[in-house]
């Protein structure tokens, strides 16, 4: 049995089909760890062996590498309807019998915020994939801690002597919070009364923290695959017990199609058509951060993409998509014009260029045409960058639209000082938000009416409306680890979204017992609050702002 969690063993994401299969039984190397809804599954490849697995794949390798993953979050539940909701006394919904799952950083699990008034744990389990121990049943890694456990912990002098899970960052924590916390007699969460399923994420090993090129000083980059495993532990434990789930993902990444298509957002969209689970997702922080642009061109023609990299940059990476049938070439010009010349286009091609008079390497990568949608995927790595301004010149070799859209990394996966000179707004929806069934949640400012300031704008790559609402996001109260504060941004928005649906998955025990995530954001989205002066659904406010309270209204 070897160590999943080893740096020397990289994990991937595979389409679980027959070819691969065949390829696991016949290459004693490849280890499966777990198959997920019967269709996408997580590998391990001894790093000694990832050049010959390569070889194995021809190639293919943007269709196997998880993408990186950041978090997405710097409550007035009154201004999105939860409040009125609670105190409905023909409702009475506050989340009794209901699960709600986080796949995030972990929790503090000794809390009041998570325990019933007689000091009991309301946290029903946590899968820590950090600690090696026993994992759940059927996975691979980490340690699983029962309710059982956590209450022997919490009715000891030292509770991490039997229980040695933590939330080190606070991310997690304050999202269950919102969620679902209280404080003692005080609600200061959407549904108090639900129990709670927690996932602590691996940190990202080295091999991907060096292929996706993120700085030193961010020890919070996850995979991918960690993340796929963790919504698949949530979902089964839920089954297990018999109980609706109202999952909160606060993560998110730009390195994807933007489209829904990727593996991973085909196993969330599938995950999400399962009875009795709700799924929202934080659509992202990005909309004001300068990491996306895009432009247009003829073929045969070129245009530029001026990048600049502050003087403190380790390196980054950036994604071009060439959406449809459209095909791209590029070149690269360093601040000190230095140029590596147009790179021609091959399929599954990589070619690493060291400049001759700085220090920066230049790695291309082109992958086309992608197996969901034909598009093209170009990557751009600068090692050690000349600080300044760098520009990557797109060139039409084969144009249809000739539309190319540019990403840079997630707020905290790239130097704050790398930015595009030219950036759009639109089109920064973080994946796996743009998951088609799934609810992708934007975040305003219930204080002033105001959309959050970096709350990602629409549209996806392609259709559906994305993001599909707007919650409460900014100065948003709840619990750290360290005690009470504020956070903002879209994951808060979210974990308040998942609140909402927990409590739309109560009601529907006694009045629906068909409810997914799909028809719960139908549900959500038309009672959304919208303004007159707005036309809807929007890329910036979706179908408006949450207001659950006249959803239930619509719904008598």
């Amino acid at each position: 049995m070897i160590d999943f969690r080893s740096e020397d063993n990289i994990d991937f994401i595979v389409q679980y089909n027959p070819a691969i299969r065949q390829l696991i039984r016949n290459t004693p190397y490849i280890q499966l760890c777990k198959v997920l809804e019967g269709q996408y599954a997580i590998i391990y490849v001894p790093k000694v062996n990832i050049p010959d697995f390569f070889r194995l794949i021809d190639g293919n390798l943007l269709s196997f590498i998880p993408p990186i993953q950041g978090l997405l979050g710097t409550v007035d539940l009154e201004a999105s309807g939860i409040l009125a909701v609670q105190n409905q006394p023909y409702l009475n919904l506050k989340g009794q019998g209901i699960l709600l799952g986080f796949v995030d950083t972990g929790i503090d699990y000794t809390k009041d915020a998570f325990r019933y008034a007689d000091g009991s744990t309301r946290i029903v389990s946590i899968w820590d994939q950090t600690i090696v121990g026993t994992p759940p049943t059927d996975y691979c890694y980490g340690t699983e801690y029962t309710g059982d456990d956590i209450n022997s912990a919490l009715h000891s002098e030292d509770p991490y002597s039997i229980v040695p899970h933590r939330d080190d960052v606070g991310h997690g924590t304050f999202l269950a919070s919102v969620a679902g916390g209280r404080e003692g007699e005080e609600i200061i969460g959407a549904a108090p009364f639900a129990e709670l399923l927690v996932v602590k994420l691996a940190t990202a090993k080295q091999f991907y923290r060096d292929y996706y090129l993120v700085p030193g000083f961010q020890k919070n980059a996850y995979s991918a695959s960690d993340v796929m495993m963790g919504l698949d532990y949530l979902v089964n434990k839920a089954a297990e017990l018999r109980r609706p789930i109202a999952i909160c993902l606060g993560v998110g990444s730009n390195f994807n199609g933007h489209d829904g298509y990727a593996l991973y957002e085909r196993f969330i969209s599938d995950l999400a058509l399962t009875r009795d689970v709700f799924v929202a997702i934080a659509a992202g922080n990005e909309s004001s951060t300068r990491h996306h642009t895009m432009g247009a061109i003829a073929e045969n023609e070129s245009a530029d993409i001026e990048i600049y990299s502050g003087e403190k940059n380790e390196g980054f990476m950036m994604l071009i998509l060439t959406q449809n049938l459209n095909r791209m070439s590029v070149s690269v010009t360093s601040p000190l014009g230095e140029t590596v010349n147009r790179i021609p286009l091959e399929p599954s091609f990589t070619k690493e260029t060291r400049l001759r008079l700085e220090n920066t390497i230049i790695t291309v990568e082109y992958y086309y045409p992608l197996p969901t949608t034909g598009s093209q995927i170009t990557f751009v790595k600068f090692k050690d960058p000349t600080p300044g301004i760098w520009i990557v010149t797109v060139y039409g070799d084969y144009i249809l639209n000739g539309e190319f859209h540019a990403w840079l990394p997630v707020t905290g996966l790239v130097d704050p000082d790398t930015v595009f000179l030219s950036p759009d707004p639109y089109y920064t929806v973080t994946g796996p938000s743009t998951a088609f069934n799934a609810t992708a949640c934007g975040a305003y400012s219930a204080a002033n009416q105001s959309l959050y300031v970096s709350s990602s704008w629409g549209p996806g790559s392609v259709p559906p409306q994305c993001p599909d609402l707007v919650a409460p996001g900014v100065n948003v109260t709840g619990v750290y680890p360290w005690g009470s504060g504020a956070m903002s941004g879209t994951s808060v928005a979210a974990a308040i979204t998942a609140g909402a649906g927990a409590l739309m998955l109560q009601w529907g025990v006694q009045n629906n017992i068909s409810l997914n995530s799909v028809n719960i954001r139908a549900y959500l989205t038309q009672g959304c609050t919208r303004r007159p002066e707005l036309d809807y659904p929007n890329y910036q406010w979706g179908y408006g702002e949450l207001n659950l309270i006249h959803t239930f209204e619509l719904m008598r």
